[in-house]
């Protein structure tokens, strides 16, 4: 009598213990099923899509102080883009990033993509899930036209260079030039400021957002050619796999008909 109730006491236990891991199984396949909706889908039902942009970076996300317009290469791609994708359904909104919020506001879903001159790096790409190429780019110098740098290997000791916070940039020319010092800013427009200041001797970032500067500034000039590779990728929340299939398929419609070109060549350029 004592022996059946032990086993009766252990599979009461047993099936006590197999109806918890159900309901918790039950539990974590619904959540996982909420979090795997088509991305497309949900900006479709929303009817709004919302792009992080840089709102200083001239020729490519600029906020016109006279006009309160956000233009440029990025405002024109992310609108034809959205387009392709969900038609005139679906509203672009702008939100403004900079380098170092664009991944955080990503994550947080601020943002449905950043279009926002940022390179494809293996670093980032274990954070978010990157469209293919958009934009190449490469980094150099913007001195002053009378400034004896010429090169990166100008960056001697006693130098400084300045660069924005969670960008590529610092890092780079550090490698590139070791015995240089580099400060850092929040925003391409108070490292540009702080360079016709005299705080630093050159500044450096992706030569395609350095020819917007010296377009505003006849006294700076970009030198140097580039010292480094910069593939500028759309940003995407890691996991959304769906948005970034249909952001590579309306990229590549756009590059086939030209139209990626005349939007290209009425921002940028090209020497």
């Amino acid at each position: 009598m004592r022996k059946m109730k032990k086993w009766l006491t252990i599979g009461f236990v047993f099936t006590l213990v197999a109806a918890l891991m159900a309901g918790c199984g039950k539990s974590s396949d619904n959540t996982s099923g909420s979090d795997k909706k088509d991305s497309v889908q949900q900006i479709k039902d929303r009817g709004t899509v919302v792009v992080g942009v840089k709102y200083d970076t001239y020729l490519f996300g600029y906020k016109d102080p006279k006009t309160g317009n956000v233009e440029g290469f990025d405002i024109d791609i992310s609108k034809a883009l959205a387009k392709k994708i969900f038609g005139d359904d679906v509203k672009v909104k702008f939100k403004e990033v900079t380098s170092k919020t664009r991944i955080p506001m990503l994550q947080n879903g601020d943002i449905d993509m950043a279009v926002a001159t940022m390179t494809i790096t293996p670093d980032r790409k274990k954070v978010v899930d990157f469209s293919d190429v958009y934009f190449k780019a490469g980094q150099s110098l913007l001195v002053k036209k009378d400034s004896k740098i010429q090169d990166v290997k100008d960056l001697a000791k006693g130098t400084k260079v300045l660069t924005v916070k969670g960008a590529t940039s610092g890092p780079n020319v550090k490698k590139a030039a070791p015995d240089t010092e580099v400060l850092e800013f929040e925003n391409y427009q108070e490292a540009f400021t702080a360079l016709k200041s005299g705080k630093g001797d050159a500044l450096t970032t992706d030569n395609s957002i350095l020819y917007g500067m010296a377009a505003q500034n006849p006294d700076y000039k970009v030198v140097g050619g580039t010292f480094t590779n910069e593939p500028y990728g759309i940003a995407m929340k890691k996991g959304n796999t769906e948005l970034v299939k249909a952001v590579n398929k309306a990229l590549k419609e756009l590059q086939d008909s030209g139209e990626y070109d005349k939007i290209k060549s009425k921002w940028i350029k090209e020497e």
